[in-house]
C-alpha cells in the first residue's frame, strides 16, 4: 500500500462506501449466525481483499482492519460451532484417537523386543509412534511443525505476580519549599514590561530610514538567541494591533509601519489572520550568517 494524499475524492469516496456496506452485512451475519454460509464470509473477505487494491489513506486502511477483525471474529465463531457427525467437536476425544492411532494403548511388553529393559521405569504404556501421524500430515502439509506454534502445557506457564516492595519516600521538612505565589503587582509588571518593549520597537521603526525592512535583519540580535526570540514577540503585538504590516516581497519578508485599521474597516469584511513562525537556533545560524555576509544586519532591540 503507498500512501496518496492526493488520490480522486470519488475513488476514495466509492471504497469507503464499499467498505460500508461490508460491514453492514457481517454485522447483519452477526446478529443470526445461522442463516450465513462459511462461503459467505469467504466471497466478503476476497471482495475486501479486491478494495484493498484501491486503499490509498488512513481512513481506508482503518475501514479495511475494522472489517477482517469483524470476519475473523466470525470465522471463530462459526469454528467453535463446528459439528462432527451429530455431535459437537471435542477436543479430548480428537487427542484419544490421536494417541491410539500412535499405538499409546499397546502394553509396553508388546511394543518393546524381549531384550529390552527400557519398560523397567516406564509406567505401562508404549511410546507414541510421531513418525506415523507425521506421515499422515505429510499428505496435507509439507511444512516442518515448531514448538512455538503447540498449544498444550508445554507452551502454558503459570503466572506469578511479582511481589514489589514500595519504600516510602522520606521528605525531608527542612528542603520543603511553598510554590510562589503570584500577586497582582507581578501580572502587573510584566505587562508594563511588555508594553515598554513594544513601544521601543515602535519608536525604532518610526526612526528608520527605510520604509520596509527585512524581519530578520530587524529582529535578530547577533549576539543573543533568547534576545532574538523576545524580538520576535514584541513584535507580534505590533502585527497583531494592525500598526505593522508583514508582507513577503520576491520571497523576501519584510514589514512596515501602516495606518490601524478602523472599526469600519472589520465591518467591512476584513478580518485578522494569524500564523506560526519557526524560529530556532539553526534558524538563527541561518539567518544570521545570510544577513552578515550581505552586510545589512541591524542589532535588534
Amino acid at each position: 500500500m503507498v500512501f496518496d494524499p492526493d488520490q480522486d475524492p470519488e475513488e476514495k469516496r466509492a471504497v469507503r462506501q464499499n467498505y460500508r456496506s461490508l460491514t453492514r452485512k457481517i454485522e447483519e451475519q452477526q446478529a443470526n449466525p445461522n442463516d450465513y454460509t462459511a462461503e459467505e464470509l469467504l466471497q466478503q473477505v476476497r471482495q475486501a481483499d479486491k478494495l484493498f487494491d484501491k486503499v490509498k489513506g488512513p481512513q481506508e486502511a482503518t475501514l479495511d482492519s475494522h472489517l477482517l477483525l469483524m470476519a475473523s471474529n466470525m470465522g471463530a465463531q462459526k469454528a467453535r460451532a463446528m459439528k462432527s457427525g451429530s455431535g459437537a467437536f471435542d477436543v479430548d476425544e480428537f487427542v484419544s484417537k490421536l494417541i491410539t492411532f500412535m499405538g499409546g494403548r499397546k502394553p509396553l511388553e508388546e511394543s518393546l523386543p524381549q531384550d529390552s529393559d527400557d519398560g523397567e521405569d516406564g509406567d505401562g504404556e508404549a511410546p507414541l509412534d510421531w513418525d506415523r501421524i507425521g506421515r499422515k500430515a505429510l499428505a496435507k502439509s509439507r511444512r516442518v511443525p515448531v514448538m512455538g506454534f503447540m498449544l498444550g502445557p508445554l507452551s502454558i506457564e503459570q503466572k506469578k505476580r511479582a511481589q514489589v516492595k514500595r519504600s516510602k519516600l522520606e521528605k525531608n521538612k527542612d528542603e520543603e519549599q511553598k510554590p510562589q505565589e503570584l500577586k497582582e503587582e507581578d501580572i502587573q509588571r510584566s505587562e508594563n514590561e511588555t508594553t515598554k518593549n513594544v513601544a521601543v520597537l515602535t519608536r525604532i521603526l518610526e526612526q528608520m530610514e527605510e520604509s520596509k525592512i527585512n524581519i530578520f535583519k530587524f529582529v535578530i540580535n547577533p549576539k543573543d538567541f533568547a534576545q532574538s526570540v523576545e524580538n520576535i514577540f514584541y513584535l507580534s503585538f505590533l502585527i497583531r494591533d494592525g500598526k505593522v504590516a508583514f508582507e513577503t516581497e520576491d520571497g523576501e519578508p519584510v514589514i512596515y509601519m501602516c495606518e490601524p485599521p478602523s472599526d469600519e474597516d472589520y465591518q467591512g469584511g476584513l478580518k485578522k489572520q494569524q500564523m506560526v513562525l519557526e524560529f530556532d537556533m539553526a534558524t538563527w545560524s541561518v539567518s544570521l550568517a545570510y544577513l552578515t555576509r550581505k552586510g545589512n544586519l541591524l542589532i535588534g532591540v
